[in-house]
């Protein structure tokens, strides 16, 4: 099956990285995935939540924010801060953002500090939140080190990457990453959230008006794990350029 970009049922988009994207964040990513384009910052403050506090919890705490940019869409998006409050959409999101990391971030190692992330989609065709994860690993990962750098950390305390990726059923056919156009013509969509070496942070399946059979949703995990793989790997090799490069974080 080809798709309508011209793609292989079990290929992504390509995907880019442009590291230091915002100066002033510990880490920034711009993560590009085909039209997908979200900026994921980093930035860590020398206090923690009121209610670890109050609750007598130690180490600290990683959370994040999700948005779109008014611009990332054809049509205007107005500002959720316009409206008084957050999108449901958006909460889910920003949740599972925040999920995801603190599956794979040692909180009593980053000690008595807060993790920011922000991610903000410039640019909307599908996929917003798997990208948003995926750049958001990466951004974490380069603010772990620069903490360690700095010596606030005996070690980074992001024990793995995770990525993640979306799959669905479109006229019977399981296919990877979805775009815009697609999502809306699937059957079944899905999401993975999974950690560098194959572990599960997150699995996200719905029939759209339909119901989905388990070999169906079996293909769709092995699709998607294979496409987190390549993100993965993607992931090292940006950090491995840093490691030889650090001015690039």
């Amino acid at each position: 099956m080809q798709r309508a970009d011209g793609r292989a049922y079990d290929q992504l988009r390509p995907v880019a990285f442009e590291l230091g994207i915002a100066p002033h964040a510990g880490g920034s990513v711009l993560v590009t995935m085909g039209n997908t384009r979200v900026i994921c910052g980093v930035m860590v403050e020398e206090n923690v939540p009121r209610w670890m506090k109050e609750q007598n919890v130690t180490g600290g705490w990683l959370t994040a924010e999700y948005s779109m940019l008014p611009y990332s869409t054809q049509q205007r998006r107005p500002r959720e801060i316009a409206k008084g409050r957050v999108h449901g959409r958006s909460t889910e999101i920003q949740r599972l953002i925040g999920r995801s990391l603190r599956a794979v971030v040692d909180l009593e190692k980053l000690g008595p500090r807060t993790m920011w992330v922000d991610c903000d989609v410039l640019q909307a065709d599908g996929g917003t939140r798997t990208a948003a994860i995926t750049g958001a690993s990466l951004s974490v990962a380069i603010a772990c080190r620069k903490l360690a750098r700095e010596k606030k950390v005996d070690a980074p305390p992001i024990r793995k990457l995770i990525a993640a990726v979306s799959a669905g059923t479109l006229n019977g056919q399981p296919i990877v990453d979805l775009s815009y156009e697609e999502d809306k013509a699937v059957t079944v969509d899905f999401n993975l959230v999974a950690t560098e070496d194959g572990e599960f942070v997150e699995v996200q399946g719905s029939g759209e008006e339909a119901a989905f059979t388990q070999p169906e949703l079996e293909q769709l995990l092995a699709l998607a794990r294979r496409g987190i793989a390549e993100l993965i790997a993607a992931q090292r090799a940006v950090l491995a350029r840093i490691m030889v490069s650090p001015q690039q974080s």
